[in-house]
């Protein structure tokens, strides 16, 4: 069993930031990736950034230049750095840790941009 637990989300006005940390139960390294997903009221989980195991970043087109994903294996912790937040960037966060075609799942912490 794998554990993920989210943090760090909260309530920000536009242009804000946030920095959500998603923390492991086990070595990061052992995941072939890990990523940060959203899911905003009404529509489907979205992809937003991913860090594979040989250090290999990914954005989502909507978050790129803004959001920067980072890992710390000793503390075995995944971070989100979000900057200048928008309104669209609401939704509930989640982290994801995928091995092979097993994949886990935090219980997601919410960020809300609004003014």
């Amino acid at each position: 069993q794998v554990d993920l637990v989210e943090s760090g989300g909260g309530s920000v006005q536009p242009g804000g930031s946030l920095r959500l940390s998603c923390a492991a139960s086990e070595n990061i390294f052992n995941f072939n990736v890990m990523a940060w997903f959203r899911q905003a009221p009404g529509k489907q989980r979205e992809l937003v950034a991913s860090i594979n195991v040989g250090g290999r970043l990914s954005y989502a087109d909507s978050v790129m230049g803004r959001f920067t994903i980072s890992r710390d294996g000793a503390k075995k912790m995944v971070y989100l750095q979000m900057d200048s937040l928008k309104p669209e960037d609401t939704g509930i966060y989640f982290c994801r840790a995928q091995i092979l075609s097993s994949s886990y799942w935090g219980q997601g912490t919410q960020v809300t941009v609004s003014s």
